[in-house]
């Protein structure tokens, strides 16, 4: 049980309460911590600034902010409505997919990620337009039940399902994947 004095922020000796500096932070009006919805476009200036690296935005899901991006010159984007957890009703990144690469026309490569469990979800993706799927959960499920071995083996189940998906698509290379490789109807 915590006394008053850890409370306070004594030290163990009971000297005089130590005082812990804080940096200012500007209050979010939405009370959201960890996350930084004041954040604009005069970031990725600054940024700019900062390094030589190739730089990815991740978290698009609007055409508007996607062609903002390549104003900024942004190398690549990640579409992204951050596995479902920043906003409960943002849109899949899947559904805004086809709309973003059409706005981005080939300037600069995007990508996606958020929810993809399967190979079929992968195939659905590239056929969009989207040039690479970033996986997060499943590596981790394999790594965390069987270490570097559950990553490859994780990685595998999801390339075979992709050649299998592709297959029975009737599209046997990823060149051949376009649009008309998947029906949509989001609304």
């Amino acid at each position: 049980m915590l006394h008053d004095r850890h409370l306070a922020g004594a030290s163990a000796a009971g000297d005089r309460p130590r005082t812990r500096r804080r940096a200012a932070q500007v209050p979010s009006p939405y009370s959201i911590n960890g996350q930084a919805p004041y954040m604009d476009w005069r970031l990725i200036d600054q940024l700019r600034g900062f390094t030589k690296v190739p730089l990815l935005l991740k978290g698009i899901l609007t055409a508007e902010d996607a062609l903002l991006a390549v104003e900024r010159g942004v190398d690549g984007i990640v579409v992204s409505n951050h596995g479902g957890r920043y906003l409960d009703y943002a849109p899949s990144s899947l559904e805004v997919l086809p709309e973003i690469v059409d706005v981005v026309k080939g300037r600069m490569p995007v990508l996606i990620d958020s929810g993809f469990r399967r190979g079929s979800d992968i195939l659905k993706a590239l056929a969009l337009g989207a040039k690479a799927v970033c996986l997060g959960r499943v590596p981790r499920w394999g790594l965390g039940a069987y270490g570097a071995q559950g990553v490859q083996r994780v990685l595998e189940i999801l390339q075979n399902e992709l050649a299998l998906a592709m297959a029975q698509a009737g599209r046997p290379t990823l060149d051949g994947l376009d649009r008309t490789a998947v029906r949509t109807h989001f609304s």
